[in-house]
Parts: structure tokens; sequence; C-alpha cells
């Protein structure tokens, strides 16, 4: 009987892809590259990817349904599955996987936890510090204009995210606002 248990899914898991693509899709946004000159990169969609992930992961952990705390962590097991296995599309080899996609979590875990403080503060500038060092690596100022309309846009996202029912993240549905809803 126990061996059955192998092979049954994880709960949410399929949410939890779900929920993850919808991320994926609106982190691809042209505009990313083209308007805010985002390089068009690994590193630079696996930054918006994060961005992303981690506003909807913050999304479902502040919800009081029990259902957020689970759905969250599907969101984030969706992304490492799918990190692993671009990386073994890529041809890296099996030996280093394990640890590329450590040191994923691990810049993954450091920009959720910047993003944090200054969104739950409101401090949109503080915002764009973090993104400008993040997302551009430091090649652009928190001042210039595209870290802070990006830091605008989270700030749109996070809010259109909170407003959208745990029902409907539940059956995998999420929609984000685009680059051009960003208040400029």
């Amino acid at each position: 009987m126990a061996l059955f248990g192998l092979f049954r899914r994880k709960p949410h898991e399929r949410q939890g892809f779900e929920l993850y693509g919808a991320a994926v899709r609106a982190a691809r946004h042209p505009a990313f590259f083209t308007r805010l000159g985002v390089a068009d990169t690994l590193d630079g969609r696996f930054d918006l990817i994060g961005l992303h992930v981690a506003l909807l992961i913050r999304r479902l952990h502040r919800d009081a349904d029990p259902r957020g705390a689970a759905l969250a962590q599907a969101v984030f097991d969706a992304m490492f599955a799918d990190m692993d296995f671009n990386l073994r599309e890529m041809g890296v080899g099996d030996m280093s996987i394990a640890r590329r996609v450590k040191n994923m979590w691990e810049a993954f875990h450091g920009r959720a936890q910047a993003y944090e403080a200054p969104l739950e503060a409101g401090d949109r500038e503080g915002l764009a510090v973090a993104l400008a060092r993040n997302v551009w690596r430091g090649t652009v100022e928190p001042s210039d204009a595209a870290p802070r309309e990006l830091a605008a846009l989270s700030f749109t996202i996070d809010a259109a995210l909170a407003g959208q029912p745990i029902e409907a993240l539940a059956k995998g549905q999420a929609t984000f606002p685009s680059p051009e809803e960003a208040p400029a």
C-alpha cells in the first residue's frame, strides 16, 4: 500500500504550475526588454520571473485561508522544477545541477527578502534601489526611469494580486497587470 504513495501527486501541484506559468508569461512581456531595458538574457529573465513569483508567493502567504501557504509552496516547487528542467535542456551536466539550482534558490530567496521590506512599507524608492541592484545588476541608477517604473509596476501587481480571491488562485488562475498598466 505504501508504494502507491510514491505516485500520488502533491497537493496543489497542478495549480502551482499554472500559477507559475502565469507569472512567467507576465515576466516575458516584451516591454520589460524593450522599453525598460532589462537584459534579455538568462539572468534578466530569471530576475523578472523571480520578481513576479515573489509577488505571487507574497500574496499567497498573506491569505488567511490555509490553501494560501500550500499554494505558495506549490508555486515555489514549480519554479524550481522548471529551473532544473531548463538547466538540463541547456545541457548542464547532472553533477552540477543541484549546485546551480541551490544557487538559484539562494538568489531568489535573497531577492524576495530584499523586495519584501519596501513593499510592506510602501517605499517605492527603496524598491527601485533593490530592483536596480538585482534586475539591472547595478548598471542603472535607482533614480533612473526604468527601476522607478518597475517599482511602480510591482506595487500595481501586488495590489492586483491582493484583490484576487483565493478561490481563483486555488484553481490556478492569476492575472498580472502588464507594464502598460503601471502608473508613472
